[in-house]
């Protein structure tokens, strides 16, 4: 042994990395990493349309000018609008009430034997269903499809809240406790930080899920959406159009999951480092 090492010295730690190497794993090198992903998206899908040389699959030039197009007679922007209400409006209800559900669940044991049945159905039922049944007992409105679309995403925001409640630090509530903060205080800056992983959670992945059902929504019976028009470009075998609307609606949803979500998660998770 060499003089003056220490043998019970723990396993020695690699070295933090340099201001250069954090900046490149930061948002930005991110940044560029998605915009060379979407890139090579829009090379193989030239690639595609050039070697099929099929009107089923129009090249992204031509996707491209139809978008121009729709935006200059206001029909795109329009029918985003109205389903974006939709989306927002949907969205806001499945993430309030399944979080609220979801932490009660995790909080009271009984409560959670109790809806636990209720959970498992609500999963495991088709959207299909939830859609058709709603538009048959509220009609052919937009609260009808409102209500269909925040029933299929509510189970799984409780699912996923339910696992975060489940996961709360008792240490950090006990010394809550032991300082006499009041309630209200405790839930906002010591239980509702620990679910904030679990929230961000359920709102990408209700994101995500929730823009599809508003389409699907759309097409059975609204006169107006995304949904609608894809419904109207499906009878006309229009697949420039279908890819038009597609791409645009999908290009929100990035801009909101890149602008909205992802910097309001790092902000409120600059606690846990």
């Amino acid at each position: 042994m060499k003089a003056g090492v220490d043998d019970s010295a723990p396993w020695p730690l690699p070295a933090a990395p340099g201001r250069r190497a954090m900046k490149r794993r930061g948002p930005q090198g991110e940044g560029w990493l998605r915009a060379a992903s979407l890139v090579a998206f829009l090379l193989l899908w030239q690639l595609g349309a050039w070697l099929f040389a099929s009107q089923t699959l129009p090249p992204p030039v031509t996707v491209f000018a139809r978008i121009a197009a729709e935006t200059a007679s206001l029909a795109l922007p329009t029918h985003l609008a109205v389903t974006l209400a939709r989306v927002a409006v949907a969205f806001g209800l499945a993430m309030a009430l399944g979080a609220a559900i979801g932490i009660a669940m995790g909080r009271w044991r009984r409560l959670d034997a109790l809806l636990d049945g209720w959970l498992v159905l609500g999963l495991n039922i088709p959207a299909l269903v939830t859609i058709i049944l709603c538009y048959v007992w509220f009609g052919l409105n937009d609260a009808a499809a409102i209500v269909a679309v925040a029933l299929n995403k509510i189970p799984t925001v409780v699912v996923t809240v339910r696992e975060g409640a489940r996961a709360v630090d008792a240490r950090l509530m006990q010394v809550a406790h032991a300082y006499r903060l009041p309630r209200l205080r405790t839930f906002a800056r010591v239980y509702l930080p620990q679910l904030v992983p679990y929230l961000m959670a359920a709102a990408r992945s209700g994101l995500s899920l929730i823009w599809k059902i508003v389409l699907v929504v759309e097409l059975l019976g609204r006169s107006n959406g995304v949904g609608f028009q894809l419904n109207m470009f499906f009878q006309l075998f229009d697949i420039a159009g279908i890819l038009a609307y597609t791409l645009v609606f999908a290009a929100v949803v990035l801009v909101v999951e890149a602008a909205v979500l992802r910097p309001l998660e790092r902000r409120l998770t600059r606690w846990r480092s």
